[in-house]
């Protein structure tokens, strides 16, 4: 009982202190992913937002097809 009272005491095992770095690593990716995402959201959507009013003024007439014989 005593070993196993050391041994748990003692220290971390080393295989979950590289598999908390590994998960820490893994996190930090995923976000600075999400910011990269986010920026190039926002550029696209300021981009869609000053096109826009560009094709207000267009009228397009686009005849509307026949419909098909049943």
């Amino acid at each position: 009982m005593a070993k196993a009272l050391l041994g748990y005491v003692g220290g971390t095992d080393p295989r979950l202190l590289a598999e908390m770095r590994r998960l820490q690593q893994r996190v930090q990716d995923l976000e600075s992913e999400l910011v990269r995402i986010q920026s190039e959201n926002d550029a696209l959507a300021a981009a869609a937002a000053h096109r826009e009013p560009l094709l207000e003024g267009i009228d397009i007439d686009v005849p509307k097809g026949e419909p098909a014989l049943t």
